[in-house]
């Protein structure tokens, strides 16, 4: 599950507004021309222009706070558009967006918890980015891609939810990991498909207030720790189902840009690194291994497609990215005897040295990955 804001469901196709992030760097330069500053502080976010044309429009962005923060640019309806995250105080970062006219908000959120600090902000004229062919292909494969794996989840998710409803828990285990791959794979894009994301992988600890726990997670807690499915759990099967089947129709018209699969594949490799190696995704079924594996994958496949437009424009970028994505995915196959099967081992069998590693093996490719989206829009 991606970490984000309260996500709602997209209606009429909302003006796009993708981001490119860019590596933290000590808080010692001052934004470049034409740059918006957005100074963050535990009680403040401070927003240099509030008016901006549209096209592409770059933030300089400086935590002058105690506290770790994320920055945000949200639709009125508090749908992320974009986002940085973990930057660190005294650090600088750099993001770059295609934003269309619109009014959107700019969100500080210090200690990375609540709905943040805003800003209202109002992007003016029609000028849109520039995009190549090339970029348009990168797009239609990975729409393609992201809908086949819609696709495949489908019948996967309906033997385990058929599993549930039959009350057979064993079988509901064994099925439950396999039925997510397609989901995690897809997941650099998650935020392009609406409301799906909180409704079938949601954790319990980032319920809101009133809302109603739904999706795999809270079967998982009923097969491995409840170990018990009832009449609740049974009908959340079929929800299950008419959630993903809602998902399966939207890949085809959601919002995906070059920015938006680069942008996402390093934020999901950040919540990998910082959120999910230590076994919070998982917490009951310890299947965690598999989700590294497809979220990999899934931001591999972005890499991949882009790359035609980014070799040309940093090729030695091009060589970090696939020498780091070797790396990683050399790293995983020693916690599963066949690299081409996802029988991983059980992720509470990884010590927390081991963890450390696939912690640093992520952040080692998300560093050159925060750069992929730049290369592409050169």
């Amino acid at each position: 599950m991606r970490c984000r804001l309260s996500v709602l469901t997209a209606t009429a196709a909302a003006a796009a507004l993708t981001a490119v992030t860019g590596c933290a760097e000590k808080a010692d330069g001052k934004g470049g021309d034409g740059a918006v500053r957005v100074t963050a502080k535990d009680d403040s976010c401070e927003v240099s222009k509030k008016d901006f044309p549209a096209g592409h429009v770059e933030l300089d962005i400086e935590n002058k706070g105690s506290k770790v923060t994320e920055v945000y640019i949200l639709f009125p309806d508090d749908r992320i558009v974009t986002e940085r995250e973990n930057i660190g105080p005294g650090t600088r970062a750099r993001l770059t967006a295609e934003v269309k006219a619109g009014s959107y908000e700019i969100a500080c959120k210090p200690g990375m918890k609540g709905d943040g600090i805003r800003q209202k902000v109002t992007v003016t004229g029609a000028t849109a980015a520039r995009r190549s062919p090339e970029m348009d292909a990168a797009v239609a494969a990975y729409r393609k891609y992201a809908q086949a794996q819609a696709d495949e989840t489908l019948p996967k998710a309906k033997v385990f939810t058929d599993a549930v409803k039959a009350g057979d828990i064993e079988a509901a285990k064994k099925a439950y990991a396999p039925s997510r791959i397609g989901w995690e794979r897809t997941e650099p894009v998650a935020e392009s498909f609406g409301d799906i994301d909180p409704k079938v992988d949601l954790r319990e600890d980032g319920l809101e207030k009133g809302q109603r726990w739904t999706g795999w997670h809270r079967l998982e807690k009923a097969l491995w720790q409840d170990r018990r499915i009832g009449p609740e759990e049974k009908a959340l099967a079929d929800t299950l189902i008419t959630d993903l089947t809602d998902w399966q129709k939207k890949v085809g018209t959601a919002e995906i840009t070059p920015t938006s699969m680069a942008n996402g594949a390093k934020e999901l490799l950040d919540e990998v690194a910082t959120g999910k190696v230590t076994g919070e995704e998982e917490r009951y079924s310890h299947t965690d291994l598999v989700d590294f594996q497809a979220n990999v994958e899934g931001a591999q496949k972005s890499h991949e497609l882009l790359k035609p437009v980014a070799v040309r424009n940093d090729p030695k970028l091009v060589a970090e990215l696939d020498r780091q994505f070797t790396a990683l995915n050399t790293l995983l196959d020693k916690y599963r005897a066949d690299r081409t099967a996802y029988d991983f081992v059980s992720y509470d069998t990884v010590g927390k040295g081991q963890r450390k590693e696939l912690s640093d093996a992520v952040n080692a490719l998300a560093e050159p990955l925060s750069k992929l989206a730049a290369a592409v829009v050169k």
